[in-house]
């Protein structure tokens, strides 16, 4: 598979590469969740009977039925009223006035006739005009008040005793009942109240009856009104608390051989489940996620610092580990309807994370984890098209975070069990939480068979990740965490050898690892992969251990030998570990590591020592082949190399000298052009030196001179 790749990507180049792989993550996404975005549509016609039962495919508002319940909720709400105390005074102050027209316009008549004491009939008739006059505003204001001709003459012919008591009558029927709030509802009543009073008191004379209850009746008004700006305010709030109608999610719209009916058709056009409706929000709204998801994919890869051919290759990786969990969700999806528990917590959260993570690294596991919980929102939702299922995405993002968190931190030692019974835990705990929030009634069944399939989710990730993973290694060509650990295990058939065949060279590997390690994690490069590659550099000193001076014992065997054979043994160990590890079937990142970790540098004891015979020897002869490092954890090997050499062989290290052997030796490195090939940066070099010596002064630190007791 890698190498296919590679071939398209010399063929077509990064760009169009790159792209068409995230497309192509962007289709293979389109098409897993199309049918779970898009809702089913029935052939239904008004007045017709239903041929199937049909069930609401997700929950939607019902405006109608909303407007409907709120409006009864609104017409429910009973008035606010405020008492206006004020209302009796004044209604008692209109009766006085009213009487003191009367009485004005009576002692305005002039007396005629034998009997002074009476009016005539022409004063009476200007007294009638006048107080008609008088009055017109109140009957015009006044709630009712409709005094005749005759009224106010009943009125203008009594004696000013009578007019004064029939007044205080009136006043006091209108007090006694404005002394209490008064609705409108209740307005009736109080006035025939008030009348029958009055027409049973002796003292009114029969005559002025009519016009006092005319008086009375119309004095008589509501002193309790309606607050119509709280009431209002009631209104709208009896309004806002009638939660949405809803059709739910499952609901029973109509069964079969039901007749379709006006309101049975809405709701159906509501949930969009008629032929007539079109998916295309819903088909537009998948693809612009799948699209956003796909292109921050690529941007998340293209921010690695790795040749374009390993981008592609990445991607791809990414792009088949979609596909497998897709497809496992899938078949979840399709075998839920046969369940009557939910047996979406089957679903091995972690594998995708932990596969990405072991593969590529972490960043993009975590990414790769956020997108497939999204993608698990739709898919997994319980058979019901077109809707996000919020329990379903947490479910599968904390168990995949949690896989992702527990391989970073055991990534020196990672144990698959111990992660898969992690997540499994984790899962239990969101399992519990989603049963409590649901408030259903569950058997103690359910709860069983949910306990055992969060339990059985998280052993799946580890032993479905377990399974496939020598799969995607062998097919990409990728060095996984996995793999590393397993190379750097003691008991290897090749660390053995260099154990027993090498135990100088083993030493110095295991030293140089610990350098090359802790400065590769202070970069962000591969600390893992340098620590493996350092076991495995020197394996062709085996071929002839004795020519190595970690190796030596007894005496040197180049002494006895001309500078050209030293340096044909000396120069060769690169070449013959690289072969032994192609003839063991390695990783080829070991076999480059082997092959660079010297790059082209110049073996120069052997060469000056040759130059004191012939000093015309050209320097060439003398460099390693090479090639220089392509990585910057082949370029930090390099360097941590020859430290820990040089510092072995200093007779009292310090950290001045450890600080100076750094320097030189790196700055050596860097004028010789060994770094031209890789992506290593000067700041990042700066650091390299930096760890490497602090890395140094803690293994050669000094020690103090125990006193010898003898003396």
């Amino acid at each position: 598979m890698a190498r296919w790749i590679r071939r398209i990507y010399v063929r077509f180049g990064a760009p169009a590469v790159l792209i068409g792989i995230s497309l192509l993550t962007a289709l293979l996404m389109f098409g897993f969740l199309y049918n779970t975005m898009t809702t089913d549509t029935y052939e239904v016609e008004l007045f017709q009977l239903s041929e199937e039962t049909i069930r609401a495919a997700k929950t939607v508002e019902d405006p109608v039925k909303t407007e409907l319940e709120r409006t009864r909720a609104a017409q429910e709400v009973q008035p606010s009223y405020r008492y206006i105390e004020e209302v009796a005074d004044n209604q008692a102050a209109v009766v006085d006035s009213l009487f003191g027209y009367v009485l004005e316009a009576k002692s305005a008549a002039e007396p005629s006739g034998e009997d002074e004491s009476e009016p005539g009939p022409r004063n009476l008739d200007a007294s009638l005009s006048s107080l008609r006059e008088s009055i017109r505003l109140f009957e015009q204001n006044e709630n009712g008040l409709r005094l005749t001709d005759d009224m106010l003459m009943s009125l203008l012919v009594l004696e000013e005793d009578m007019i004064l008591r029939i007044e205080r009558e009136v006043r006091n029927q209108v007090l006694s009942v404005l002394q209490d709030p008064l609705r409108e509802a209740g307005l009736t009543q109080a006035r025939n109240a008030a009348e029958q009073e009055i027409r049973e008191d002796e003292q009114v004379p029969a005559t002025a009856i009519p016009a006092a209850v005319a008086i009375a009746r119309s004095s008589i008004v509501p002193n309790e009104l309606v607050n119509d700006d709280l009431t209002e305010q009631q209104i709208e709030q009896a309004r806002a608390s009638v939660e949405p109608t809803r059709i739910l999610q499952g609901q029973v719209l109509i069964q079969e051989g039901q007749l379709i009916d006006r309101e049975v058709y809405r709701q159906l056009e509501l949930a969009g489940m008629t032929e007539q409706q079109s998916n295309y929000r819903s088909v537009l709204a998948l693809g612009l996620f799948v699209l956003i998801a796909a292109g921050l994919l690529l941007l998340v890869l293209q921010s690695a610092k790795i040749e374009g051919v390993k981008k592609a290759i990445r991607l791809t990786i990414v792009f088949v580990v979609i596909a497998l969990s897709l497809a496992i969700m899938k078949l979840l999806e399709i075998i839920s309807g046969n369940f009557e528990v939910v047996i979406d917590f089957i679903y091995p959260t972690a594998l995708a994370g932990i596969l990405v993570r072991l593969l590529i690294d972490e960043r993009t596991a975590v990414y790769v984890t956020i997108l497939l919980s999204a993608s698990a929102g739709m898919m997994l939702q319980s058979g019901y098209a077109g809707v996000f299922q919020m329990d379903s995405a947490l479910y599968v993002l904390f168990g995949g975070l949690t896989g992702i968190y527990l391989i970073r931190n055991g990534h020196r030692s990672i144990r698959i069990l111990p992660i898969s019974l992690a997540v499994g835990g984790v899962h239990l705990l969101y399992v519990a939480f989603y049963l409590l929030v649901n408030q259903s009634q569950y058997t103690v069944e359910e709860i069983a068979f949910y306990v055992a399939a969060a339990l059985a989710a998280g052993l799946l990730s580890g032993t479905l990740a377990t399974g496939v993973l020598p799969l995607f290694e062998t097919a990409f060509g990728i060095l996984s965490t996995m793999k590393l650990l397993e190379l750097s295990n003691p008991n290897h058939p090749l660390l053995k050898k260099i154990l027993t065949e090498t135990p100088g060279t083993y030493h110095h590997s295991v030293m140089v690892a610990n350098l090359s390690d802790a400065a590769c994690e202070a970069i962000g490069a591969n600390g893992l992969l340098a620590r493996v590659g350092c076991y495995y550099h020197d394996i062709g000193k085996t071929i002839t251990p004795q020519y190595f001076i970690e190796n030596q014992s007894h005496g040197n065997p180049h002494d006895q030998l001309t500078p050209q054979q030293s340096r044909d043994i000396i120069l060769a160990h690169g070449q013959d570990g690289a072969a032994i590890l192609r003839k063991n079937k390695m990783p080829k990142e070991l076999i480059d590591i082997a092959e660079q970790h010297h790059g082209t540098t110049v073996l120069k004891f052997f060469y000056y020592k040759a130059k004191k015979h012939n000093d015309e020897i050209p320097e060439q002869e003398y460099r390693y082949k090479g090639p220089k490092p392509q990585t910057r954890e082949v370029a930090i090997i390099m360097v941590a190399d020859s430290l820990e050499a040089a510092v072995r062989s200093m007779e009292a290290p310090s950290t001045e000298k450890i600080r100076e052997m750094v320097d030189a030796i790196t700055e050596d490195k860097l004028k010789d052009g060994q770094f031209d090939e890789c992506d290593i940066t000067l700041k990042e070099l700066k650091r390299v030196k930096n760890v490497m010596c602090e890395t140094l002064n803690g293994i050669f630190h000094s020690r103090i001179a125990y006193p010898d007791d003898r003396k």
